[in-house]
């Protein structure tokens, strides 16, 4: 984790430096925030216990693997989602999960890749810089991003019977996200299929699931 947060800080202080005319104070302030970090006692970046490099980057250093997995227990009714995030090395940038007390299995789906972009766009300096593949069971999140979203898009948000799609508010802040990086590609991975960081999001998913309904 150290050694994240001084990337980023590095990363940070680069692009002050050349937006702010006053450096010797940025330099100086930066200076104590880096001492402040380095300070502190190493910690080792976990990788989930089983959880493996991400095999769909394995060849692509520069792109960062979103995993993510959403369920509903009852349609509508309770229901979660979790994902993780990781770089080819394995490093775990970020993860999460949410439970909603009301919900349906589609917008669980939807909110997985949201919140993992979100708080990607928040952590990592040079997001737009960034390419990122979002990995998920769901055919919904993929077919609708790789080929629903322009179609309503083209017609004002609307499908090609001139109704709104379903779920139409996290569709569009999906695909606002997804803008905040150079590039976001969508792959579909088979649910209970034993791919490990798949069924890592579902196990996350559903102890929160059980946390909440005990």
């Amino acid at each position: 984790m150290k050694k994240k947060q001084l990337r980023a800080l590095n990363s940070l202080e680069k692009w002050l430096l050349k937006e702010v005319p006053s450096q010797e104070i940025l330099k100086e302030a930066f200076k104590t925030i880096r001492g402040a970090l380095e300070s502190l006692p190493e910690e080792i970046d976990e990788i989930p216990a089983g959880l493996p490099v991400p095999a769909e980057i394995a060849s692509e250093p520069q792109t960062i693997a979103l995993y993510s997995d959403g369920g509903c227990r009852g349609n509508p009714g309770p229901g979660a989602f979790a994902y993780v995030v990781q770089n080819h090395q394995g490093e775990v940038l970020a993860e999460g999960v949410e439970f909603e007390a009301h919900t349906t299995n589609n917008k669980m789906e939807l909110s997985g890749p949201i919140r993992g972009l979100s708080e990607l766009k928040d952590i990592l300096p040079e997001s737009r810089l960034t390419k990122i593949k979002v990995i998920t069971d769901s055919k919904y999140v993929v077919d609708g991003m790789k080929s629903w979203v322009a179609g309503w898009k083209s017609r004002g948000w609307k499908k090609a019977d001139g109704k709104a799609p379903e779920n139409l508010e996290l569709w569009q802040e999906l695909d606002r996200v997804k803008d905040s990086f150079l590039q976001v590609e969508w792959a579909w991975v088979k649910g209970h299929g034993g791919h490990p960081q798949n069924e890592y999001c579902d196990k996350k998913a559903n102890e929160a699931m059980d946390a909440n309904l005990s």
